[in-house]
């Protein structure tokens, strides 16, 4: 992952990782047939770890509103070239050509998080801290506003950094889930 996150997957290496892991470039190839396939599931094992401590944040006692904020968190990027979002960037720029099998994995991953934040607006409800929307609708909103602010902070544009990302998003939940509650 750090090796993709420094160099991108053009400029990396079988040969090169290999040497970084103590493995031949064929032994490698062996294991993951090309680097699409390494890219891929190396994407999948960072997405099981960020998983796991997604599971641990929302399923906590705090209030939906404190646990929408820590799902947040954990979605936008560190900062420039964070390393698990620059695996993102590299499965989207690929995934124009990359084959049914590869599209339905990437779905798969994309879904776990939309089903997650879907759950958690629809307690939020139910527990009359959220206004009434409809949150599969709310959901696929959110995450396009985090996707679009996350490449953002991710490539390091000028004047977004992960601070001020935050703050805009904070500011949509309030005015889209807190008002008339």
């Amino acid at each position: 992952m750090e090796m993709i996150a420094e160099r991108g997957l053009e400029k990396l290496t079988m040969a090169a990782l290999g040497r970084q892991v103590g493995m031949s470039s064929g032994h490698l190839l062996y294991y993951f047939h090309s680097k699409d396939e390494l890219l891929l599931q190396t994407l999948e094992w960072s997405e099981g770890r960020l998983g796991a401590e997604r599971g641990r944040l929302l399923t906590r006692s705090a209030p939906a509103r404190e646990r929408l904020d820590a799902y947040v968190d954990l979605y936008v990027p560190d900062g420039h070239r964070d390393p698990h979002w620059t695996l993102w960037l590299e499965v989207w720029n690929r995934s124009q050509n990359a084959d049914d099998e590869a599209r339905e994995r990437q779905a798969a991953i994309e879904g776990v998080w939309h089903r997650d934040l879907v759950a958690l607006v629809a307690e939020g409800m139910s527990r009359g801290e959220f206004r009434a929307v409809d949150p599969d609708r709310f959901a696929a909103r959110l995450r396009a506003l985090l996707d679009g602010f996350s490449i953002h902070v991710a490539i390091g544009l000028r004047g977004t950094d992960r601070a001020q990302i935050l703050s805009h998003v904070r500011e949509f939940l309030d005015e889209s889930l807190l008002a008339d509650v």
